[in-house]
């Protein structure tokens, strides 16, 4: 199954989402065959993130918030909250390169 996964940060973490960026890319990278899309989300693109966004392929909700739990940033304190959404791609046969 397909799922949508919406991170809100807490105010004032920017360091600590800075000082641990490269931990998270990597915890990625590692996770990529689950997390298909992942980034972070701004208000505009000069200001700091406020949160993420995951594109994930997994087979339960349960799955996908052991794998969360996982995340050094959510280890560090520096997600907020987190909304995990069923998601159905409007067309299944295209990839799509992002």
């Amino acid at each position: 199954m397909l799922f949508a996964v919406r991170f809100k940060d807490k105010e004032g973490m920017f360091e600590s989402r800075q000082e641990n960026l490269t931990k998270h890319i990597a915890w990625l990278d590692q996770h990529q065959n689950t997390i298909l899309v992942g980034g972070s989300l701004r208000e505009s693109p000069d200001q700091v993130p406020i949160g993420g966004l995951w594109i994930v392929e997994a087979s339960s909700r349960d799955h996908i918030m052991a794998l969360i739990q996982s995340d050094p940033f959510w280890q560090i304190g520096l997600r907020e909250s987190v909304e995990i959404l069923h998601w159905s791609k409007a067309f299944e046969d295209r990839k799509v390169l992002i």
